[in-house]
Protein backbone atom coordinates (compact mmCIF):
# COMPACT_ATOMS: atom_id res chain seq x y z
CA UNK A 1 0.00 0.00 0.00
CA UNK A 2 1.44 3.37 -0.98
CA UNK A 3 0.79 5.12 2.29
CA UNK A 4 3.21 6.86 4.59
CA UNK A 5 3.39 8.02 8.13
CA UNK A 6 1.92 11.37 9.00
CA UNK A 7 3.85 14.35 7.59
CA UNK A 8 5.13 15.18 11.05
CA UNK A 9 6.89 11.79 11.09
CA UNK A 10 9.45 12.95 8.54
CA UNK A 11 8.07 11.55 5.26
CA UNK A 12 6.88 14.31 2.91
CA UNK A 13 3.52 13.99 1.17
CA UNK A 14 3.28 12.92 -2.46
CA UNK A 15 4.53 15.59 -4.84
CA UNK A 16 6.19 17.79 -2.20
CA UNK A 17 7.99 20.74 -3.76
CA UNK A 18 11.72 20.71 -3.82
CA UNK A 19 14.55 23.24 -4.05
CA UNK A 20 13.09 25.32 -1.27
CA UNK A 21 9.78 25.99 -3.01
CA UNK A 22 7.21 26.57 -0.24
CA UNK A 23 3.93 24.73 0.08
CA UNK A 24 0.77 26.61 -0.88
CA UNK A 25 -0.72 25.52 2.46
CA UNK A 26 1.17 24.04 5.39
CA UNK A 27 -0.40 23.32 8.77
CA UNK A 28 1.90 22.43 11.65
CA UNK A 29 0.66 20.95 14.89
CA UNK A 30 -2.88 22.35 14.60
CA UNK A 31 -4.98 21.64 17.69
CA UNK A 32 -8.54 22.89 18.20
CA UNK A 33 -10.61 22.22 21.32
CA UNK A 34 -14.29 22.74 22.02
CA UNK A 35 -16.08 22.12 25.33
CA UNK A 36 -15.99 18.39 25.95
CA UNK A 37 -14.13 17.46 22.76
CA UNK A 38 -10.77 17.87 21.02
CA UNK A 39 -11.78 18.29 17.37
CA UNK A 40 -8.23 18.48 15.98
CA UNK A 41 -5.09 17.21 17.68
CA UNK A 42 -1.59 17.96 16.37
CA UNK A 43 -2.68 17.99 12.71
CA UNK A 44 -0.02 18.13 10.02
CA UNK A 45 -0.97 19.00 6.43
CA UNK A 46 1.14 20.00 3.43
CA UNK A 47 -0.44 21.00 0.11
CA UNK A 48 1.62 21.75 -2.98
CA UNK A 49 0.78 24.76 -5.18
CA UNK A 50 -1.18 23.71 -8.26
CA UNK A 51 -2.32 20.29 -6.99
CA UNK A 52 -5.61 18.73 -6.00
CA UNK A 53 -5.09 17.49 -2.46
CA UNK A 54 -7.80 15.29 -0.96
CA UNK A 55 -8.59 15.04 2.74
CA UNK A 56 -10.51 11.93 3.77
CA UNK A 57 -11.79 10.64 7.08
CA UNK A 58 -14.97 9.63 8.83
CA UNK A 59 -17.59 12.20 9.76
CA UNK A 60 -16.54 13.59 13.10
CA UNK A 61 -12.87 12.96 12.27
CA UNK A 62 -12.22 16.71 12.27
CA UNK A 63 -11.96 17.51 8.54
CA UNK A 64 -14.52 20.31 8.53
CA UNK A 65 -13.14 21.83 11.72
CA UNK A 66 -9.67 21.84 10.17
CA UNK A 67 -10.90 23.50 7.00
CA UNK A 68 -12.85 26.10 8.97
CA UNK A 69 -9.62 26.87 10.79
CA UNK A 70 -7.86 27.34 7.46
CA UNK A 71 -10.74 29.55 6.32
CA UNK A 72 -10.50 31.76 9.42
CA UNK A 73 -13.77 30.63 11.00
CA UNK A 74 -11.91 29.14 13.99
CA UNK A 75 -8.69 30.19 15.67
CA UNK A 76 -6.46 27.20 16.48
CA UNK A 77 -5.57 26.71 20.13
CA UNK A 78 -2.13 25.47 19.10
CA UNK A 79 -0.13 25.24 15.91
CA UNK A 80 0.93 27.31 12.93
CA UNK A 81 -0.60 28.12 9.52
CA UNK A 82 1.73 28.89 6.66
CA UNK A 83 0.58 30.11 3.24
CA UNK A 84 3.22 30.07 0.51
CA UNK A 85 5.84 29.66 3.22
CA UNK A 86 4.75 32.67 5.29
CA UNK A 87 3.34 32.24 8.78
CA UNK A 88 -0.18 33.64 8.74
CA UNK A 89 -2.85 34.49 11.30
CA UNK A 90 -6.41 34.18 9.99
CA UNK A 91 -8.84 35.91 12.31
CA UNK A 92 -11.88 35.71 10.01
CA UNK A 93 -13.05 34.49 6.60
CA UNK A 94 -12.33 38.01 5.34
CA UNK A 95 -8.66 37.45 6.21
CA UNK A 96 -8.73 34.10 4.40
CA UNK A 97 -10.33 35.61 1.29
CA UNK A 98 -7.77 38.41 1.30
CA UNK A 99 -5.07 35.71 1.49
CA UNK A 100 -6.54 33.99 -1.58
CA UNK A 101 -8.48 31.17 0.12
CA UNK A 102 -12.08 30.40 -0.82
CA UNK A 103 -14.33 27.72 0.64
CA UNK A 104 -17.40 25.96 -0.72
CA UNK A 105 -19.14 24.57 2.34
CA UNK A 106 -20.89 21.21 2.50
CA UNK A 107 -23.98 23.02 3.77
CA UNK A 108 -24.68 25.99 1.58
CA UNK A 109 -24.60 29.55 2.84
CA UNK A 110 -27.00 31.32 0.51
CA UNK A 111 -29.82 33.84 0.94
CA UNK A 112 -32.97 32.25 -0.52
CA UNK A 113 -34.65 35.59 -1.24
CA UNK A 114 -31.68 36.89 -3.27
CA UNK A 115 -30.93 36.16 -6.91
CA UNK A 116 -27.96 34.14 -8.07
CA UNK A 117 -26.20 37.38 -9.00
CA UNK A 118 -26.87 38.99 -5.62
CA UNK A 119 -25.62 35.93 -3.74
CA UNK A 120 -22.43 35.70 -5.77
CA UNK A 121 -21.43 39.37 -5.48
CA UNK A 122 -22.54 39.82 -1.86
CA UNK A 123 -19.62 41.44 -0.07
CA UNK A 124 -17.68 41.98 -3.31
CA UNK A 125 -20.11 44.14 -5.25
CA UNK A 126 -18.81 45.96 -8.33
CA UNK A 127 -20.01 49.54 -8.21
CA UNK A 128 -20.56 52.36 -10.65
CA UNK A 129 -21.42 55.79 -9.39
CA UNK A 130 -21.78 54.42 -5.88
CA UNK A 131 -24.37 51.81 -6.90
CA UNK A 132 -24.21 48.12 -7.74
CA UNK A 133 -23.04 47.72 -11.34
CA UNK A 134 -25.37 44.89 -12.31
CA UNK A 135 -24.21 44.84 -15.90
CA UNK A 136 -20.60 44.26 -14.90
CA UNK A 137 -21.62 41.68 -12.28
CA UNK A 138 -23.78 39.85 -14.82
CA UNK A 139 -20.96 39.89 -17.38
CA UNK A 140 -18.43 38.42 -14.95
CA UNK A 141 -20.87 35.78 -13.66
CA UNK A 142 -21.81 34.66 -17.17
CA UNK A 143 -18.10 34.47 -18.03
CA UNK A 144 -17.43 32.25 -15.00
CA UNK A 145 -20.54 30.17 -15.62
CA UNK A 146 -19.62 29.57 -19.26
CA UNK A 147 -15.96 28.90 -18.56
CA UNK A 148 -16.64 26.27 -15.90
CA UNK A 149 -19.92 24.93 -17.34
CA UNK A 150 -21.94 25.89 -14.27
CA UNK A 151 -25.11 26.69 -16.20
CA UNK A 152 -26.21 29.56 -13.95
CA UNK A 153 -28.91 32.15 -14.61
CA UNK A 154 -27.81 35.32 -12.76
CA UNK A 155 -31.40 36.52 -12.35
CA UNK A 156 -32.90 33.31 -10.90
CA UNK A 157 -34.01 33.42 -7.26
CA UNK A 158 -32.02 30.98 -5.15
CA UNK A 159 -35.18 29.76 -3.42
CA UNK A 160 -36.25 28.28 -6.77
CA UNK A 161 -33.03 26.30 -7.23
CA UNK A 162 -32.45 22.65 -6.46
CA UNK A 163 -29.56 21.40 -4.37
CA UNK A 164 -27.28 20.90 -7.39
CA UNK A 165 -27.75 24.43 -8.67
CA UNK A 166 -27.23 25.86 -5.19
CA UNK A 167 -23.88 24.13 -5.02
CA UNK A 168 -22.87 25.58 -8.37
CA UNK A 169 -23.74 29.06 -7.09
CA UNK A 170 -21.39 28.47 -4.15
CA UNK A 171 -18.61 27.39 -6.50
CA UNK A 172 -19.18 30.50 -8.62
CA UNK A 173 -18.93 32.70 -5.49
CA UNK A 174 -15.44 31.36 -4.82
CA UNK A 175 -14.32 31.74 -8.42
CA UNK A 176 -15.77 35.27 -8.59
CA UNK A 177 -13.52 36.34 -5.72
CA UNK A 178 -10.44 35.08 -7.54
CA UNK A 179 -9.33 32.57 -4.92
CA UNK A 180 -5.95 30.90 -5.55
CA UNK A 181 -6.63 28.09 -3.07
CA UNK A 182 -10.11 26.52 -3.14
CA UNK A 183 -11.51 24.33 -0.37
CA UNK A 184 -14.30 22.13 -1.75
CA UNK A 185 -16.30 20.24 0.89
CA UNK A 186 -18.15 17.30 -0.71
CA UNK A 187 -18.54 19.04 -4.09
CA UNK A 188 -19.82 15.97 -5.97
CA UNK A 189 -22.45 14.87 -3.45
CA UNK A 190 -25.37 15.87 -5.71
CA UNK A 191 -23.90 15.12 -9.13
CA UNK A 192 -24.47 12.22 -11.53
CA UNK A 193 -21.39 10.58 -13.12
CA UNK A 194 -21.45 12.74 -16.23
CA UNK A 195 -21.56 15.92 -14.12
CA UNK A 196 -18.76 14.61 -11.91
CA UNK A 197 -16.62 14.15 -15.00
CA UNK A 198 -17.39 17.75 -16.02
CA UNK A 199 -16.41 19.02 -12.57
CA UNK A 200 -13.17 17.06 -12.67
CA UNK A 201 -12.46 18.67 -16.03
CA UNK A 202 -13.00 22.04 -14.37
CA UNK A 203 -10.56 21.12 -11.60
CA UNK A 204 -7.98 20.15 -14.21
CA UNK A 205 -8.37 23.62 -15.76
CA UNK A 206 -7.91 25.23 -12.34
CA UNK A 207 -4.72 23.20 -11.89
CA UNK A 208 -3.41 24.28 -15.28
CA UNK A 209 -3.86 27.88 -14.20
CA UNK A 210 -1.83 27.21 -11.06
CA UNK A 211 -4.68 27.17 -8.58
CA UNK A 212 -4.69 24.78 -5.63
CA UNK A 213 -7.70 22.68 -4.64
CA UNK A 214 -8.26 21.01 -1.29
CA UNK A 215 -10.94 18.41 -1.96
CA UNK A 216 -12.93 16.82 0.88
CA UNK A 217 -14.99 13.81 -0.11
CA UNK A 218 -16.37 10.54 1.21
CA UNK A 219 -16.40 8.98 -2.26
CA UNK A 220 -13.04 7.26 -2.27
CA UNK A 221 -13.15 6.21 -5.92
CA UNK A 222 -13.60 9.87 -6.84
CA UNK A 223 -10.80 10.92 -4.54
CA UNK A 224 -8.44 8.48 -6.20
CA UNK A 225 -9.50 9.71 -9.63
CA UNK A 226 -9.10 13.44 -9.07
CA UNK A 227 -6.47 13.85 -6.34
CA UNK A 228 -2.72 14.21 -6.75
CA UNK A 229 -2.19 13.33 -3.08
CA UNK A 230 -4.32 12.31 -0.11
CA UNK A 231 -4.17 13.02 3.62
CA UNK A 232 -6.12 10.72 5.95
CA UNK A 233 -7.52 11.97 9.26
CA UNK A 234 -8.89 9.70 11.96
CA UNK A 235 -10.38 10.80 15.29
CA UNK A 236 -9.05 14.32 14.94
CA UNK A 237 -5.44 13.60 14.02
CA UNK A 238 -3.42 12.88 10.88
CA UNK A 239 -2.76 9.16 10.44
CA UNK A 240 -0.98 9.19 7.10
CA UNK A 241 -0.74 10.21 3.47
CA UNK A 242 -1.41 8.10 0.40
CA UNK A 243 -0.63 8.08 -3.30
CA UNK A 244 -3.95 7.73 -5.19
CA UNK A 245 -2.18 6.11 -8.13
CA UNK A 246 -1.20 3.05 -6.10
CA UNK A 247 -3.68 2.96 -3.19
CA UNK A 248 -7.06 1.23 -3.47
CA UNK A 249 -10.34 2.57 -2.09
CA UNK A 250 -10.48 -0.37 0.30
CA UNK A 251 -7.03 0.45 1.63
CA UNK A 252 -8.04 4.08 2.14
CA UNK A 253 -11.14 2.94 4.01
CA UNK A 254 -8.98 0.80 6.27
CA UNK A 255 -6.83 3.84 7.05
CA UNK A 256 -9.95 5.84 7.82
CA UNK A 257 -11.83 3.39 10.04
CA UNK A 258 -9.40 0.58 10.76
CA UNK A 259 -11.57 -2.30 9.56
CA UNK A 260 -13.20 -3.89 6.53
CA UNK A 261 -16.47 -2.34 5.43
CA UNK A 262 -19.59 -4.04 4.08
CA UNK A 263 -20.97 -3.40 0.61
CA UNK A 264 -24.53 -2.47 -0.35
CA UNK A 265 -24.41 -5.22 -2.99
CA UNK A 266 -25.64 -8.09 -0.83
CA UNK A 267 -28.96 -8.81 -2.47
CA UNK A 268 -31.43 -11.12 -0.73
CA UNK A 269 -35.06 -10.57 -1.66
CA UNK A 270 -37.43 -9.89 1.23
CA UNK A 271 -40.30 -8.52 -0.86
CA UNK A 272 -43.79 -9.48 0.32
CA UNK A 273 -47.15 -9.24 -1.43
CA UNK A 274 -48.82 -6.51 0.65
CA UNK A 275 -48.40 -2.95 -0.67
CA UNK A 276 -47.56 -0.20 1.81
CA UNK A 277 -47.54 2.61 -0.76
CA UNK A 278 -49.39 2.87 -4.04
CA UNK A 279 -49.32 5.96 -6.25
CA UNK A 280 -51.89 6.18 -9.04
CA UNK A 281 -51.63 8.90 -11.69
CA UNK A 282 -49.97 11.34 -9.28
CA UNK A 283 -49.36 14.78 -10.76
CA UNK A 284 -48.06 17.91 -9.06
CA UNK A 285 -48.27 21.37 -10.60
CA UNK A 286 -45.09 23.38 -11.09
CA UNK A 287 -44.64 26.70 -9.32
CA UNK A 288 -44.12 28.60 -12.59
CA UNK A 289 -47.25 27.36 -14.32
CA UNK A 290 -45.27 25.36 -16.88
CA UNK A 291 -45.20 21.61 -17.38
CA UNK A 292 -46.12 19.62 -14.26
CA UNK A 293 -43.32 19.04 -11.74
CA UNK A 294 -44.66 15.48 -11.38
CA UNK A 295 -46.57 14.04 -14.32
CA UNK A 296 -48.83 10.96 -14.05
CA UNK A 297 -46.59 8.89 -11.78
CA UNK A 298 -47.67 5.37 -10.78
CA UNK A 299 -45.60 3.09 -8.58
CA UNK A 300 -45.96 0.56 -5.77
CA UNK A 301 -43.80 -0.12 -2.72
CA UNK A 302 -44.44 -3.46 -0.99
CA UNK A 303 -43.55 -4.67 2.46
CA UNK A 304 -39.90 -5.64 2.61
CA UNK A 305 -39.09 -3.83 -0.64
CA UNK A 306 -36.73 -0.99 -1.49
CA UNK A 307 -37.97 0.95 -4.50
CA UNK A 308 -35.32 3.33 -5.82
CA UNK A 309 -35.84 6.48 -7.85
CA UNK A 310 -32.91 7.77 -9.88
CA UNK A 311 -32.79 11.10 -11.64
CA UNK A 312 -30.73 14.20 -12.20
CA UNK A 313 -31.55 16.82 -9.55
CA UNK A 314 -34.59 18.92 -10.45
CA UNK A 315 -36.56 16.32 -12.41
CA UNK A 316 -39.44 16.06 -9.95
CA UNK A 317 -38.03 13.79 -7.24
CA UNK A 318 -38.29 16.43 -4.51
CA UNK A 319 -41.85 17.36 -5.50
CA UNK A 320 -42.88 13.69 -5.56
CA UNK A 321 -41.54 13.18 -2.04
CA UNK A 322 -43.35 16.31 -0.82
CA UNK A 323 -46.60 15.05 -2.39
CA UNK A 324 -46.28 11.70 -0.61
CA UNK A 325 -45.59 13.47 2.69
CA UNK A 326 -48.52 15.89 2.28
CA UNK A 327 -46.28 18.92 1.87
CA UNK A 328 -47.64 19.58 -1.64
CA UNK A 329 -51.17 19.27 -2.97
CA UNK A 330 -51.92 16.82 -5.76
CA UNK A 331 -53.09 18.17 -9.10
CA UNK A 332 -54.33 14.68 -9.96
CA UNK A 333 -54.11 11.09 -8.80
CA UNK A 334 -54.09 9.45 -5.39
CA UNK A 335 -51.74 8.27 -2.66
CA UNK A 336 -52.66 5.03 -0.90
CA UNK A 337 -50.87 3.96 2.28
CA UNK A 338 -51.42 0.49 3.74
CA UNK A 339 -54.73 0.19 1.86
CA UNK A 340 -56.08 3.66 2.73
CA UNK A 341 -56.38 6.71 0.50
CA UNK A 342 -54.40 9.36 2.37
CA UNK A 343 -54.41 11.96 -0.42
CA UNK A 344 -56.15 14.52 1.81
CA UNK A 345 -54.40 13.63 5.08
CA UNK A 346 -52.20 16.21 6.78
CA UNK A 347 -48.46 15.63 7.07
CA UNK A 348 -48.86 15.02 10.80
CA UNK A 349 -51.56 12.41 10.20
CA UNK A 350 -49.35 10.62 7.69
CA UNK A 351 -46.41 10.54 10.08
CA UNK A 352 -48.56 9.39 12.99
CA UNK A 353 -50.06 6.75 10.70
CA UNK A 354 -46.66 5.13 10.16
CA UNK A 355 -44.64 7.00 7.52
CA UNK A 356 -41.05 7.88 8.39
CA UNK A 357 -39.21 10.63 6.54
CA UNK A 358 -35.50 11.25 5.98
CA UNK A 359 -35.49 14.62 4.17
CA UNK A 360 -33.25 15.64 1.29
CA UNK A 361 -31.81 18.63 3.13
CA UNK A 362 -31.38 17.91 6.82
CA UNK A 363 -30.77 21.56 7.70
CA UNK A 364 -33.82 23.00 5.95
CA UNK A 365 -36.26 20.16 6.59
CA UNK A 366 -34.94 17.85 9.27
CA UNK A 367 -33.37 19.75 12.14
CA UNK A 368 -33.36 22.85 14.32
CA UNK A 369 -29.66 23.65 14.34
CA UNK A 370 -29.83 25.98 17.33
CA UNK A 371 -31.79 23.44 19.41
CA UNK A 372 -30.31 20.62 21.53
CA UNK A 373 -30.27 17.07 20.26
CA UNK A 374 -33.12 15.95 22.50
CA UNK A 375 -35.43 18.56 20.97
CA UNK A 376 -34.39 17.42 17.51
CA UNK A 377 -35.15 13.85 18.59
CA UNK A 378 -38.82 14.71 19.10
CA UNK A 379 -39.32 16.77 15.92
CA UNK A 380 -42.24 15.28 14.03
CA UNK A 381 -42.88 12.87 16.90
CA UNK A 382 -43.90 15.33 19.60
CA UNK A 383 -47.38 13.81 20.06
CA UNK A 384 -46.14 10.37 21.16
CA UNK A 385 -43.91 8.86 23.86
CA UNK A 386 -41.10 9.24 24.73
CA UNK A 387 -41.62 12.86 23.72
CA UNK A 388 -44.71 13.40 25.85
CA UNK A 389 -46.22 12.35 29.12
CA UNK A 390 -49.89 13.22 29.13
CA UNK A 391 -50.32 16.69 27.63
CA UNK A 392 -46.76 17.76 28.46
CA UNK A 393 -43.36 17.37 26.83
CA UNK A 394 -41.40 14.68 28.68
CA UNK A 395 -37.93 16.22 28.75
CA UNK A 396 -36.46 13.42 30.84
CA UNK A 397 -37.87 10.75 28.55
CA UNK A 398 -36.72 12.61 25.43
CA UNK A 399 -33.20 13.03 26.79
CA UNK A 400 -33.01 9.37 27.79
CA UNK A 401 -34.18 8.21 24.36
CA UNK A 402 -31.75 10.59 22.67
CA UNK A 403 -28.94 8.94 24.62
CA UNK A 404 -30.20 5.54 23.40
CA UNK A 405 -30.15 6.74 19.78
CA UNK A 406 -26.65 8.13 20.27
CA UNK A 407 -25.46 4.74 21.51
CA UNK A 408 -27.26 2.57 18.95
CA UNK A 409 -26.56 4.76 15.92
CA UNK A 410 -23.07 5.93 16.92
CA UNK A 411 -23.98 9.62 17.10
CA UNK A 412 -20.79 11.21 18.37
CA UNK A 413 -21.58 14.14 20.64
CA UNK A 414 -20.97 15.05 24.30
CA UNK A 415 -24.62 14.51 25.26
CA UNK A 416 -28.32 15.12 24.50
CA UNK A 417 -28.06 18.81 25.39
CA UNK A 418 -25.44 19.45 22.71
CA UNK A 419 -26.70 21.90 20.08
CA UNK A 420 -27.31 20.26 16.71
CA UNK A 421 -25.08 22.69 14.79
CA UNK A 422 -22.07 21.43 16.77
CA UNK A 423 -22.34 17.97 15.15
CA UNK A 424 -20.71 16.95 11.89
CA UNK A 425 -23.00 16.30 8.93
CA UNK A 426 -22.73 12.54 9.33
CA UNK A 427 -23.63 12.62 13.00
CA UNK A 428 -26.60 14.88 12.27
CA UNK A 429 -27.75 12.39 9.64
CA UNK A 430 -27.40 9.41 11.99
CA UNK A 431 -29.50 11.24 14.59
CA UNK A 432 -32.26 11.83 12.02
CA UNK A 433 -32.20 8.21 10.88
CA UNK A 434 -32.27 6.99 14.48
CA UNK A 435 -35.23 9.27 15.17
CA UNK A 436 -37.19 8.02 12.18
CA UNK A 437 -36.37 4.34 12.75
CA UNK A 438 -37.36 4.60 16.41
CA UNK A 439 -41.02 5.01 15.51
CA UNK A 440 -40.95 1.66 13.62
CA UNK A 441 -42.66 3.05 10.49
CA UNK A 442 -44.38 0.82 7.96
CA UNK A 443 -43.01 3.00 5.17
CA UNK A 444 -39.79 5.03 5.11
CA UNK A 445 -39.30 7.83 2.59
CA UNK A 446 -35.51 8.08 2.41
CA UNK A 447 -34.35 11.06 0.36
CA UNK A 448 -30.57 10.98 -0.04
CA UNK A 449 -30.03 9.15 3.28
CA UNK A 450 -26.22 9.03 2.97
CA UNK A 451 -25.61 12.42 1.39
CA UNK A 452 -22.54 14.01 2.92
CA UNK A 453 -21.58 11.10 5.20
CA UNK A 454 -18.35 9.11 5.28
CA UNK A 455 -17.83 5.50 4.27
CA UNK A 456 -18.15 4.29 7.85
CA UNK A 457 -21.46 6.04 8.48
CA UNK A 458 -22.62 5.11 4.98
CA UNK A 459 -22.09 1.42 5.64
CA UNK A 460 -23.95 1.70 8.96
CA UNK A 461 -26.92 3.36 7.21
CA UNK A 462 -26.92 0.73 4.45
CA UNK A 463 -27.08 -2.03 7.06
CA UNK A 464 -29.90 -0.25 8.92
CA UNK A 465 -31.95 0.04 5.71
CA UNK A 466 -31.34 -3.60 4.78
CA UNK A 467 -32.29 -4.75 8.30
CA UNK A 468 -35.47 -2.65 8.21
CA UNK A 469 -36.37 -4.08 4.81
CA UNK A 470 -35.82 -7.63 6.12
CA UNK A 471 -38.26 -6.91 8.95
CA UNK A 472 -40.95 -5.88 6.47
CA UNK A 473 -40.55 -2.13 6.18
CA UNK A 474 -41.21 -0.65 2.74
CA UNK A 475 -38.65 1.92 1.64
CA UNK A 476 -38.83 4.52 -1.12
CA UNK A 477 -35.21 5.50 -1.78
CA UNK A 478 -34.25 8.67 -3.64
CA UNK A 479 -30.52 9.09 -4.06
CA UNK A 480 -27.83 10.68 -6.20
CA UNK A 481 -25.44 7.86 -5.28
CA UNK A 482 -25.88 5.44 -8.16
CA UNK A 483 -24.00 2.61 -6.44
CA UNK A 484 -26.34 3.02 -3.49
CA UNK A 485 -29.42 2.88 -5.70
CA UNK A 486 -28.20 -0.16 -7.60
CA UNK A 487 -26.99 -1.95 -4.49
CA UNK A 488 -30.02 -1.42 -2.25
CA UNK A 489 -33.01 -1.32 -4.60
CA UNK A 490 -35.25 -4.27 -5.41
CA UNK A 491 -36.96 -2.20 -8.12
CA UNK A 492 -35.45 0.89 -9.72
CA UNK A 493 -37.31 3.65 -11.58
CA UNK A 494 -35.80 6.53 -13.54
CA UNK A 495 -37.42 9.96 -13.30
CA UNK A 496 -36.96 12.48 -16.11
CA UNK A 497 -38.89 15.74 -16.53
CA UNK A 498 -41.43 14.68 -13.93
CA UNK A 499 -42.24 11.28 -15.41
CA UNK A 500 -41.08 7.74 -14.68
CA UNK A 501 -39.43 6.89 -17.99
CA UNK A 502 -37.86 3.50 -17.21
CA UNK A 503 -38.11 0.61 -14.77
CA UNK A 504 -34.80 -1.24 -14.52
CA UNK A 505 -33.41 -4.38 -12.96
CA UNK A 506 -30.73 -3.27 -10.46
CA UNK A 507 -29.06 -6.68 -10.60
CA UNK A 508 -28.17 -6.18 -14.28
CA UNK A 509 -27.23 -2.51 -14.36
CA UNK A 510 -24.06 -0.41 -14.21
CA UNK A 511 -23.82 3.16 -12.91
CA UNK A 512 -22.88 4.34 -16.41
CA UNK A 513 -26.00 2.72 -17.92
CA UNK A 514 -28.16 4.23 -15.21
CA UNK A 515 -26.61 7.65 -15.79
CA UNK A 516 -27.50 7.34 -19.48
CA UNK A 517 -31.17 6.77 -18.64
CA UNK A 518 -31.15 9.67 -16.17
CA UNK A 519 -29.90 12.17 -18.73
CA UNK A 520 -32.10 10.86 -21.54
CA UNK A 521 -29.06 9.70 -23.52
CA UNK A 522 -30.27 6.08 -23.39
CA UNK A 523 -33.52 4.84 -24.90
CA UNK A 524 -35.74 4.26 -21.87
CA UNK A 525 -37.06 1.06 -23.37
CA UNK A 526 -33.60 -0.49 -23.23
CA UNK A 527 -32.90 -2.48 -20.10
CA UNK A 528 -36.40 -2.06 -18.74
CA UNK A 529 -37.43 -4.71 -16.26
Amino acid sequence: MAATAAPGGGTPPVGAPGDGVPYAVELRGITKRFPGVVANRDIELRVRRGEVHAIVGENGAGKSTLMKTLYGMHRPDEGTILLDGRETTLRSPADAIAAGIGMVHQHFMLADNFTVLENIVLGSEPTKGGRLDRAEARRRIREISDRYALGLDPDELVENLGVGDRQRVEIAKVLYRGARTLILDEPTAVLVPQEVDELFGNLAELKREGLTVIFISHKLDEVRKVADSITVIRRGTTVGTADPRTTTSRQLAEMMVGSELPSPHTRTSTVREAAVLQLSGVSVASTDGGRPAVDDVALTVREGEVVGIAGVEGNGQAELVEAIMGLRSLAAGSVDFAGQDISTWSTRARREGGIGFIPEDRHRQGMLLEAPLWENRILGHQTRPPAVKGPFIDRKGARSDTERIMREYDVRAPGPDTLAHALSGGNQQKLIIGREMSSAPKLLIAAHPTRGVDVGAQSVIWELLKDARAEGMGILLISADLDELIGLSDTLHVMLRGRLVATLDPAALTPEELGGHMTGATDSAVGAA
